[in-house]
């Protein structure tokens, strides 16, 4: 079989994670073995280690193994995330049978005794194979929502458990596989130009818990923007969704201030003439924490993401807190700001972020 490299790189992946969209939205994987012995020492993937990587990687493996597609490589490692972190427990969460017995579950998939044995359900590859074995009896599972095609087959007692870990199990595949990876030309999970799109995925990190709104209200104009109902003084730019789903493909956690000052009535700082109100609004974000610290715009944090961003974003889009830095950039015009957030814009400028 050919054998797929890891690349190990740094998690500069700009993927668009759809946790809550149909098997096929946002697929990664390559069909191919990936060499589980070139998975460095270092390597992570946000807070999953080289031991979870591994274990992710034998279950892709597993797949392959009885030729089933890409997208089930993702599911099996989505399933095991939730199950057990990806960590091959000895036990299991106690939790109670319909028929009032306690679960004996233990492993990747924290599967049962009817699975197999203790041996059969320890085994990385075997537990693996037992998962996808069933997974093709479950009908039309290839555009089920993810969730639920998982679901159909470990019996959750609710359908949509597995759908906060969707976003995770699509970064650790493009880790493993090099899609998506900056430079590669993979870009089946590429950063959207849907507004949409962009949105619900925006809206499924708010509900696993990696982008935090510091008001309902901004919170809001997301929810708006994915479900179509945004108007007109409430709507987000494009570009400004783009910059923020690259933040949380970047860090474990993001927090965001402040979006369209208009929608919400506003009046700060520059006011009317901010990014945040002009053309109906929309067009600049504060970040007021990555990873859970603070933001003072010169930060390591904030550096890092102006880093990130600069080679992606249009000539002319614009970071604030230039007082406390020394940095300089391509792209990105800078200008003085409270230090207390990053902010950010593209309120200026007619270009594009580029799709890596």
């Amino acid at each position: 079989m050919v054998m797929v490299p890891v690349l190990v790189v740094a998690l500069s992946m700009f993927v668009l994670f759809f946790g809550g969209a149909s098997a096929s939205a946002c697929t990664v994987g390559t069909g191919a073995q990936i060499n589980v012995d070139g998975i460095a020492a270092d390597a992570s993937v946000g807070a999953y280690k080289r031991d979870q990587l591994v274990n992710a990687a034998l279950i892709a493996n597993a797949a392959v193994t009885l030729n089933l597609p890409a997208a089930a490589q993702t599911l099996g490692v989505q399933t095991a995330i939730g199950e057990s972190t990806l960590r091959n427990l000895t036990y299991g969460d106690g939790a109670i049978n319909p028929d009032g017995s306690v679960a004996d579950s233990i492993g990747l998939f924290q599967q049962q005794g009817f699975w197999g044995s203790v041996a059969e359900r320890m085994d990385p590859t075997t537990a693996a194979t037992l998962f996808f074995k069933r997974l093709p009896g479950v009908a039309g599972w290839e555009t089920l929502d993810p969730s639920l095609a998982i679901n159909a087959v470990q019996g959750n007692a609710d359908p949509n458990y597995y759908t906060r870990f969707r976003a995770d199990a699509v970064a650790i595949m493009t880790f493993l596989t090099g899609a998506g990876a900056a430079g590669s030309g993979g870009g089946g999970c590429a950063v959207s130009g849907d507004a949409r799109a962009l949105a619900a995925g925006l809206v499924a990190a708010m509900a696993s818990g990696k982008l935090v709104l510091a008001e309902d209200r901004y919170a809001a104009e997301i929810r708006g923007v994915a479900d179509g109902t945004a108007s007109s003084i409430c709507g987000i730019d494009v570009r400004i969704l783009q910059v923020v789903t690259i933040a949380i493909n970047n860090f474990d956690h993001v927090g965001v201030s402040d979006l369209n000052r208009q929608c919400t009535g506003s009046i700060e700082g520059a006011g009317t003439e901010s990014a945040h109100w002009i053309n109906g609004g929309g067009h600049a974000v504060d970040f007021y924490s990555l990873n859970g610290h603070g933001l003072t715009g010169c930060d390591s944090d904030s550096m890092k993401l102006l880093s990130i961003l600069d080679p992606l974003v249009p000539a002319g889009s614009r970071a604030g807190q230039v007082q406390c830095r020394t940095a300089t950039y391509t792209h990105i015009i800078q200008f003085p700001d409270t230090l207390n957030h990053l902010h950010f814009d593209v309120g200026f400028t007619d270009g594009t972020v580029i799709n890596p």
